[in-house]
């Protein structure tokens, strides 16, 4: 806990997923999965590894960000950070110079979010234990000191938080045994990517069955004749007592959307996630008869849909919001709400975050696995030291000290961007 931060580096590292469609939908045809990868050293030896997603071009941009911020972060001691974690959020999301790139949303956030992802790891390690350990064995006193809770108040307070953690504190001990045991529940995006053929689709949610999956999301948006043929061929692939979900990746206007979710209604899927702009608010409470799913980029906004009764599931993100600290207040106001999280980790090292936070907030938070899952993806967990370890469709809790987002040096090396082989090989071509 006295280390000093001596040094902070961040690598342009991309998977050329693309090729075989990996991740592709209706916005997003040809994705890259990249990300800014940093890494903080200190005057111990101790390192702290984090990342921000992002889908190739663009990488570059987020990195410079990084680096833009590095200078508030070398030379901190991480017991001064954590002491005062509040205060270290505010320092690096409201520069006063910096934050008019946002204020805490697009490029600057996703950067804000890699640094504070790989600070989050480093006190982990400190800690020796996984984050999700780290975060269930705090105090709710301290938890609550992590989180800025300006612009929400109107919405949670810092009392109403306290009373929400305190009240969850009974049976803790049992959920926490319980997720050792059985793990949290997921459900599966890898067979359904808009990119597939039908022989494809139909294939992989046929194996993904015979492995225990009960659960599939499939990606929509692009042909309404099109989409309609998918989801009739998956659904009668999973049978009509499995789950299915949709995603438009924001690809609709909202009549459109309207229009669209009603033509697909017959396959009953449990939500249509983004249908329109995540900026639009109102527009997603005129659709919300559906069932909505929507990622939004900072808390201010989730505060607002939430408001407005404009979705019925939350979708958190550990790198689109302000790493842990952001996530916290989202998963708080949810539980305010009464609305389930499921959170999103479509993307390289999202499912590696996301099962610490949905742990943390079964066992913490919400204590309910009513509508309740996790989403993963079976890409690039290869490249991480200490990948996701998913038995009978359900992610088992990481045991390795940190945030579960260190990569394998040698992957870094091969896949940074432009001058890793992978990319020097691809440009030969």
């Amino acid at each position: 806990m006295l280390s000093v931060i001596r040094d902070l580096t961040v690598k342009d590292v991309r998977f050329p997923t693309s090729v075989e469609q990996l991740g592709s939908d209706a916005m997003h045809t040809d994705p890259d999965y990249s990300a800014a990868y940093v890494v903080l050293e200190t005057d111990c030896n101790l390192r702290g590894f984090g990342l921000t997603f992002t889908l190739g071009k663009g990488t570059e941009i987020v990195v410079c960000a990084v680096k833009a911020l590095a200078g508030l972060v070398v030379g901190k001691c991480l017991r001064e950070i954590v002491s005062d974690f509040r205060g270290f959020y505010r320092l690096l999301s409201s520069d006063s110079q910096m934050r008019w790139l946002g204020p805490e949303k697009g490029v600057i956030h996703l950067a804000t979010a890699a640094v504070l992802n790989a600070v989050w790891d480093l006190w982990a390690r400190a800690e020796g234990k996984p984050l999700w350990k780290l975060l269930v064995d705090m105090d709710p006193k301290q938890i609550v000191s992590c989180i800025d809770f300006r612009y929400i108040t109107d919405a949670l307070t810092e009392e109403e938080a306290l009373e929400i953690l305190v009240k969850a504190q009974e049976g803790k001990q049992q959920r926490e045994h319980q997720m050792l045991m059985e793990g949290y529940p997921a459900y599966t995006t890898s067979c359904a990517w808009i990119g597939y053929s039908d022989q494809l689709l139909q294939q992989l949610c046929t194996d993904a069955l015979r492995s225990g999956w009960t659960k599939f999301k499939v990606k929509v948006g692009a042909d309404l004749e099109d989409d309609v043929r998918r989801c009739r061929l998956i659904r009668e692939t999973i049978g009509p007592n499995n789950t299915m979900m949709i995603d438009a990746n924001q690809r609709w206007d909202v009549a459109e959307a309207i229009e669209w979710v009603s033509r697909l209604a017959e396959f009953k899927p449990l939500w249509i996630e983004e249908p329109t702009s995540p900026d639009d608010i109102l527009g997603h409470a005129t659709i919300s008869k559906a069932s909505l799913f929507i990622l939004c980029h900072n808390r201010v906004m989730f505060k607002q849909f939430l408001q407005a009764a404009a979705l019925q599931f939350v979708q958190i993100d550990a790198c689109r919001l302000g790493s842990v600290n952001e996530n916290l207040a989202v998963l708080l106001m949810a539980h305010k709400f009464k609305v389930p999280v499921c959170p999103h980790a479509g993307g390289v090292g999202l499912c590696e975050l996301m099962q610490h936070l949905i742990l943390f907030d079964y066992i913490c938070v919400s204590v309910s696995l009513s509508n309740r899952m996790c989403e993963f993806v079976d890409h690039l967990h290869e490249h991480f030291t200490s990948p996701v370890v998913i038995q009978n469709a359900c992610y088992m809790p990481p045991k390795d000290p940190g945030y579960s987002c260190e990569m394998f040096e040698s992957s870094v090396r091969r896949h940074q961007f432009p001058d890793g082989d992978v990319w020097r090989l691809d440009m030969k071509k």
